[in-house]
């Protein structure tokens, strides 16, 4: 599944910016700050609008232990199918930059392979969800795993709290897909300061999209 658009894509339009990474990775941090630099919407999955924030909280209740593998991926699709047609799709309509904290890919990595019910299974759910909208841009942080957990505390949501040997898979399978689809993906090393990893993100960016 790629994520680049065509080169034909209208020049009105704003630009869709996606941060991926593992839990504790650092990339809710880094998308509200290239967010600020580019005075861009930031937004968050799942979550994003009202109706998105209600399943975000469904979803990530560490106390839903029953809930059931699949229905986990079609609340996470339908969050996105609101956060699209709300949110995102106005904006950059509008003209407006939008980073996202977690998109579609997040969803490939976590329900895909993480809990076993197939790549192509959940990014055919998340065509429909999206009505094919797919990034400019995912800026994947690659850090390690066990050393990006510790980051985390003790303070763990239902998805968090499903242990090391699922932010081992989902690492794993953005390394996969950035490297299916070079032209889609940056990857960035997340070690370091802050505004160490963020001088990286501007330089692709400034690279990739001239932003």
């Amino acid at each position: 599944m790629t994520n680049h658009t065509s080169p034909e894509r209208d020049a009105s339009r704003g630009t869709l910016i996606v941060f991926e990474g593992g839990d504790g990775s650092g990339k809710s941090t880094q998308a509200q700050r290239l967010a600020t630099r580019l005075d861009a919407v930031f937004t968050r999955e799942p979550g994003g609008t009202p109706i998105g924030d209600l399943i975000r909280s469904l979803v990530l209740d560490p106390d839903h232990t029953e809930l059931a593998d699949r229905t986990e991926a079609l609340l996470m699709a339908a969050a996105r199918a609101q956060h699209v047609d709300e949110l995102i799709e106005p904006s950059l309509r509008a003209g407006r930059h939008v980073v996202s904290d977690r998109y579609v890919a997040s969803s490939l990595a976590y329900q895909g392979v993480g809990r076993g019910l197939g790549v192509d299974v959940i990014a055919e759910l998340n065509r429909f969800a999206t009505d094919g909208l797919m990034p400019d841009l995912t800026v994947f942080l690659d850090a390690d795993p066990m050393a990006a957990r510790d980051r985390l505390g003790s303070d763990l949501d239902r998805i968090e709290n499903a242990g090391a040997a699922l932010g081992e898979q989902v690492v794993d399978t953005y390394r996969m897909l950035a490297a299916a689809d070079p032209e889609g993906w940056v990857v960035i090393d997340a070690n370091g300061t802050i505004d160490e990893v963020g001088d990286r993100v501007d330089a692709a960016l400034g690279a990739r999209l001239g932003l």
